[in-house]
């Protein structure tokens, strides 16, 4: 979930801002490791999918795509993450590994970010670039959903996705200030659900298997 809020937060403003910046408050970058051959590097404009742990300095994980094995897909130099990503990670290799420490001033400044990130935070990111396109990939939504791996979709596991989704939007579309049109879609996603089931459940048994599946899945599992 916390990768929808690190473009969320920054565009909404609750990123730090410049005025916020120490002099003394200097974003650092430590290359763990590049791969051999590395012929093109991360530019502005870039769409880029990364792979990324954030922590306080304490230790504390906030977040992690490995976590959820789904990989983070946003456009580099155009405001979609907090600066210090935006500037931490130009010039980057396919494969590269890197560990960004973060100031407060190019991070979420002196507000924080909800309950997980205090105000006045330094975070720590290692992170791995996993591609650079011009367009982000195709999301495996169907793997995203199938959260126990067994090949086919219960309604648990959708209304966990559906109930998920919305929240994201609620704050995607309207910062702290959800619309009616929003919340009356969160508490009747029950509903929607049951419509999904309707038209996806090809064959009635209670699941959604790979096959019956019309949204994004690949051809892979």
């Amino acid at each position: 979930m916390f990768k929808f809020t690190l473009i969320a937060l920054a565009a909404i403003g609750l990123a730090a801002s410049d005025d916020n910046k120490n002099k003394n408050d200097q974003l650092k970058i430590d290359v763990i490791s590049v791969p051999e051959g590395c012929e093109v590097k991360s530019k502005n404009g870039d769409m880029l999918t990364m792979h990324y742990t954030g922590t306080l300095t304490d230790g504390t994980k906030f977040d992690s795509s490995m976590d959820r094995d789904q990989p983070f897909s946003f456009q580099l130099g155009v405001g979609q993450v907090i600066k210090g990503w935006d500037q931490g990670l130009l010039n980057m290799c396919v494969g590269e590994k890197r560990k960004l420490t973060i100031p407060p001033s190019l991070g979420y400044g002196d507000r924080g970010a909800g309950s997980v990130i205090p105000g006045g935070a330094t975070l720590i990111f290692e992170v791995e670039l996993i591609n650079i396109g011009d367009s982000p990939p195709t999301t495996n939504v169907f793997k995203e959903i199938d959260n126990d791996k067994d090949n086919q979709l219960s309604r648990e596991e959708v209304n966990s996705f559906v109930s998920e989704y919305l929240k994201k939007q609620m704050v995607a579309a309207e910062g702290e200030s959800p619309s009616e049109e929003m919340k009356n879609m969160l508490a009747d996603h029950d509903k929607l659900v049951e419509e999904i089931f309707q038209h996806e459940d090809k064959d009635k048994n209670g699941f959604i298997s790979h096959e019956e599946f019309s949204g994004p899945k690949h051809d892979e599992l």
